[in-house]
């Protein structure tokens, strides 16, 4: 069994602890905290006016309206709320692979991990699901000392199994009765990719942020081996073996247009794209991301 401490890291922590995570559209919740709400309350951005009723609070009363017009209308501002973020950790068969110090799992985990630990610390929700053809186990989306905790320990598990079905997953994700806020889905997407773009669709239907970690390992984007190997699938029963540079042009074209097809996708549902591979430093994935999502926050 695995370590769940280890999925959180003293010197990226440290690192990133500066970093805010925030929704680039309106999002629900109870808390007052530093995100833009559909509904009405109390913070410094002017929605609109609306007539005055008696009982209403004085204070909210545009008096230069009144000067110009003798009529009392009060103004409506955004109201500020709490964040609601899904994590959703992709654990099929394909994501143990890797040659490096993490296999594309345990790198998933610690970044859902760096990503819980900021979220936590803003005071917003937060909850996390892994999946592969379906949903399994998942920590409620709260904000609570012990939250960490509880998200770690997900990944103190066997090895991860099964395939992915990113369609289905989503699909019933999205139908479950969940505040709007921010999911995020980390995986390396290695399904169809116009089924994944289907259950983005939905998400984004129902008013969900969504940002897509692109995970893969480096021998996956680079396709470094010269000398004859045998090759197995890790979600199918496929096998191969032969000498890799005849089919290393090939590889790496199928590669990068799959990688073009899902920032299509998460384009044409107005979702975020982020590749990244298990060899970068956790602390630069995260401040790329923030940093690039930063100036779209409260679009």
């Amino acid at each position: 069994m695995k370590d769940s401490k280890k999925y959180f890291h003293p010197e990226t922590i440290r690192k990133i602890s500066r970093l805010e995570l925030r929704s680039r559209y309106l999002v629900e919740g109870l808390l007052s905290g530093m995100h833009r709400s559909p509904f009405f309350g109390q913070s410094i951005e002017f929605r609109q006016h609306r007539d005055y009723v008696q009982g209403d609070d004085l204070r909210h009363v545009d008096w230069k309206v009144w000067a110009r017009q003798d009529r009392f209308y009060v103004k409506q501002f955004e109201a500020d709320t709490n964040l609601n973020c899904h994590l959703l950790v992709d654990c099929s068969n394909s994501m143990a692979y890797g040659v490096g110090t993490f296999d594309k799992f345990e790198y998933a985990a610690t970044l859902a991990c760096c990503l819980a630990y900021l979220v936590n610390r803003q005071k917003d929700n937060v909850g996390c699901t892994l999946f592969d053809s379906t949903l399994g186990n998942g920590v409620e989306c709260k904000n609570r000392s012990s939250q960490l905790e509880a998200i770690a320990a997900l990944f103190d598990r066997p090895s991860p199994d099964s395939k992915t079905s990113l369609s289905s997953v989503l699909n019933v994700f999205s139908n479950r009765s969940l505040q709007r806020g921010l999911v995020v889905l980390i995986s390396d997407f290695f399904d169809q990719v116009d089924e994944v773009q289907k259950g983005l669709q939905l998400l984004r239907q129902q008013g969900h942020d969504v940002l897509l970690i692109h995970l893969l390992d480096r021998d996956e984007v680079d396709f470094p081996f010269d000398r004859p190997t045998h090759f197995e699938g890790m979600e199918t029963p496929d096998q191969l073996r032969c000498h890799p540079q005849a089919y290393r042009d090939s590889y790496l074209e199928a590669m990068n247009d799959f990688r073009q097809e899902l920032r299509r996708a998460s384009s044409a549902t107005a979702c975020d794209y982020e590749l990244c591979t298990t060899d970068m430093a956790f602390n630069t994935v995260l401040s790329r991301l923030i940093h690039r999502r930063k100036g779209q926050a409260g679009r």
